[in-house]
Order: C-alpha cells, then sequence, then structure tokens
C-alpha cells in the first residue's frame, strides 16, 4: 500500500502525574474520518513523560493497520525525542549528549517500533490553551490518573 493511499488518522495524546512522580494517567484520542475512539490508562508511581511517552505508545500500537497519522502532543519531550534526537541516540547506543544512558529507554525503543509501520508527522500544541481535542486529551489522562488513586 503506498503511503498516499493510507487512512489518515488524527491522534492527540496527554499525559501526567500529580505530585510528579506519583500517580499517573494518560488519554489518546483517535479520530479516523467520522470515527473516534477513546484510549485511557494510568500507573501507580510513574513520571509526567512516561505517561506522555505512553499516551502516544498506546495510539500508535491501537492502529492495525499502516496509516498516514498526524500526532498532536503538548509534550515538547516527545515531539523533540522522537523528531530530532532519538537518531543521535540510536547511534551512540542509546546515549544522550552527555553520554548518559537515555531516560525512558524501555518506552523510546516501543514508540520507535510503533511509530516504524506508519507515515507520522509529529505536531505540538500549546498545552491549556484553548485546542478542544488537547483539552480533552488531558481530561481523559486526568480521569484515569485521578481513577487510579481512588
Amino acid at each position: 500500500m503506498s503511503a498516499d493511499t493510507r487512512p489518515l488518522v488524527e491522534i492527540w495524546t496527554d499525559g501526567g502525574c500529580k505530585p510528579n512522580p506519583g500517580p499517573g494517567g494518560w488519554g489518546a484520542i483517535l479520530r479516523f474520518g467520522e470515527h473516534e475512539r477513546e484510549l485511557t490508562g494510568s500507573e501507580a508511581e510513574t513520571t509526567n513523560n512516561r505517561m506522555e511517552l505512553t499516551a502516544a505508545i498506546m495510539a500508535l500500537e491501537t492502529l492495525k493497520k499502516p496509516c498516514r497519522v498526524t500526532l498532536h502532543t503538548d509534550s515538547e519531550y516527545v515531539r523533540n525525542g522522537i523528531s530530532r534526537w532519538i537518531h543521535g541516540w540510536v547511534r551512540s547506543n542509546w546515549r544522550n549528549a552527555a553520554k548518559e544512558p537515555v531516560k525512558n529507554l524501555d518506552l523510546w525503543q516501543r514508540l520507535l517500533a510503533a511509530a516504524k509501520a506508519h507515515e507520522v508527522e509529529w505536531h505540538w500544541v500549546r498545552g491549556h490553551a484553548g485546542n478542544a481535542m488537547n483539552e480533552r486529551a488531558d481530561a481523559l489522562a486526568t480521569a484515569a490518573r485521578d481513577a487510579a488513586v481512588g
């Protein structure tokens, strides 16, 4: 299937913790034409960055066939990591610019594998700035975190 005949899926993701580190939640919204699907999850002890990465991973892993994806995240860590830093990390055996092991290595490797099957455009959106879909993803992440806390 050529890239231009692949289905176009729009994804919005968010994740967070309170406190950080602490209980966390993530949320994702996938839109394909008129169809939408919401995904959520939580962890008892995690970080904001891990929840942001998990949201993107779970959204991409949910896709059953190769797609063109527009993924919106309010995490500069995720967007810069996958579009700028990851190639250098791979070349340097998963070491960062300071020659230290990359944090969240397990999730970065999983995100790289999940994105590989797709043609992904990574878009950063300002969080808590009135973007309706980002606000929805944030609400999903917060609800998942709050449910995990009880």
